[in-house]
């Protein structure tokens, strides 16, 4: 592991897994690692540089994931389902507490994997504990219901959890994804396995250990690692009864197609998105030109909610275009940039690999729209791509279709409202859709018109612990974040109790 053996966890990971009440000395407070049993592994690698981080990153096969379900279940029926809700929702808050003082070293271990920079996770970590904090809260806060006996029974409505969940996370935010994931399942009395992404698990299994500081019991959350083998054996488990994922259009098919095939498991999905930004004539040209620039550079463009298509009004296209333009060239200037360095701010793709495939949609790209910036400047080493602006694409070009994840943006201009939104729907798409204007009246025909889950005005990539986050078309299925993820996690249950027994008592609902 080299020069990254700073932290103890970083050094005691390799080959390990978390699996709860398997490993704990009894009265221990501190999640351990055991040694996964599969035989397989594969390398970590620092994005910046391709250098080694770990070369034990175990795959896990069945018999690891069923030690993990077998924990979950042994918490499941045990400790966790004996707590109050009140003292979830404390164990959780300690959670966050912890995320937040070990900010610094859980952002360390998503950057030397994923090459996001060290300044951008500090400030993302007191979000990632917003959320929890927020699930927290509800933990003593889930409400039933009852209904009157007019008709001879007393009705009771309960709102029980499912019992074991997981989760499967991306690894352009692993941390991130975790909270939204793992938060409402816990808050709602459920356990959870946790799969995390095979190129960057470590600030997920960091995160996860925390926990057990916080105070939860054994079993609580359990964490195996591996690929999408290890997520398919997940999905298909007969004993697991919801799967939530994030990640690609065809591997989002594929789990709920083991979902349904297994025991009929919930599956929510949060998947792929091409996600449009209409600037209109009127708009606020500064605040619009910066969150645009923000929209497809943050994260190097690997982002779901990138707002990667721009629609621009041709009054203001050539300054809007150039002001971007400019942008992007700064970027460039500082292409190579360490992202373990708390100024970074622009950083590498996350392999080799996907700075190959974005590589592709760029010369691509050259073919199907006029390059404006740009698709030729790269690093010697390590996964750095500029950012680029094409103009004008085909409307059946791939750059223009497709999701890239990586810093390519798509410019059209348009004359018309009604034009700017109907080429704005022409999506298989609909995670997110952005709006720049300061007519009042045309946010909300627009806002209304737009095929998207989420849709910004003024305002560009942004998520919030209490709204809720999911997209329409092939952009998923369910809901995370606010008080709608809480009903993806729960049974609902209906209690009669018949409170007449005497004959004349139906006698005088005769005809009811």
């Amino acid at each position: 592991m080299g020069e990254y053996q700073e932290y103890q966890f970083l050094k005691d990971v390799e080959g390990k897994i978390l699996i709860d009440n398997l490993v704990r000395s009894p009265g221990s407070k501190v999640k351990k690692l055991v040694a996964a049993d599969t035989k397989s592994f594969s390398s970590l690698v620092n994005p910046k540089d391709d250098s080694l981080v770990n070369d034990r990153h175990a795959i896990c096969g069945q018999s690891d994931v069923d030690r993990a379900v077998a924990s979950a279940h042994k918490a499941f029926r045990g400790p966790w389902s004996q707590i109050s809700g009140a003292q979830r929702g404390a164990i959780m808050f300690r959670w966050a507490d912890l995320l937040e003082k070990n900010a610094g070293e859980a952002a360390y271990y998503e950057s030397i994997c994923s090459g996001r920079p060290v300044g951008q996770m500090v400030k993302e970590i007191p979000w990632i504990a917003r959320v929890i904090r927020y699930y927290a809260g509800w933990c003593d806060k889930l409400e039933g219901d009852s209904m009157n006996d007019d008709d001879g029974f007393y009705k009771i409505v309960r709102h029980e959890p499912l019992g074991v969940c997981t989760g499967i996370t991306p690894w352009n935010g692993p941390m991130m994804v975790l909270s939204l994931k793992a938060a409402p399942a816990l808050a709602t009395g459920n356990t959870f396995i946790l799969k995390p992404p095979e190129l960057s698990p470590l600030s997920s299994l960091f995160a996860s250990h925390l926990l057990g500081q916080a105070g939860a019991p054994e079993g609580v959350l359990n964490v195996v690692t591996g690929d999408g083998s290890t997520g398919a054996l997940l999905a298909g488990h007969m004993r697991i009864q919801k799967v939530s994922f994030t990640g690609s259009v065809p591997t989002g098919r594929k789990i709920a197609a083991a979902a349904n095939e297994s025991n009929m498991k919930r599956v929510t999905l949060e998947l792929g998105g091409k996600s449009p930004a209409l600037v209109f004539a009127d708009a606020d040209l500064t605040d619009a030109i910066s969150w645009l620039t923000r929209g497809i550079t943050q994260n190097t463009g690997q982002a779901c909610i990138a707002s990667s298509r721009v629609y621009v009004e041709e009054s203001i296209a050539d300054e809007l275009i150039q002001a971007i333009q400019t942008n992007f060239e700064a970027a460039n200037f500082n292409l190579g940039n360490d992202p373990q360095d708390h100024k970074t701010t622009y950083g590498p793709l996350i392999s080799k690999a996907q700075k190959q495939r974005v590589s592709a949609f760029i010369e691509q790209g050259k073919k199907d729209a006029s390059l404006v910036v740009g698709g030729a400047q790269t690093t010697e080493s390590g996964n750095y791509i500029s950012p680029v602006i094409f103009k004008n694409p085909s409307p059946d070009a791939t750059i223009y279709k497709e999701e890239i994840f990586g810093p390519v943006l798509c410019i059209q201009t348009f004359k018309t409202e009604d034009e700017a939104v109907t080429r704005a729907n022409d999506s298989v798409f609909g995670l997110a859709a952005y709006v720049f204007t300061r007519d009042v009246k045309r946010v909300l025909r627009v806002s209304k018109a737009l095929e998207a889950g989420l849709v910004g005005v003024n305002a560009g990539v942004a998520l919030f612990p209490n709204a809720p986050f999911g997209g329409y078309k092939t952009s998923g299925v369910g809901k995370e974040l606010g008080r709608y993820a809480l009903d993806d996690y729960q049974n609902t249950k209906t209690i009669f109790i018949g409170t007449h027994s005497d004959a004349a008592f139906w006698a005088n609902k005769k005809g009811v």
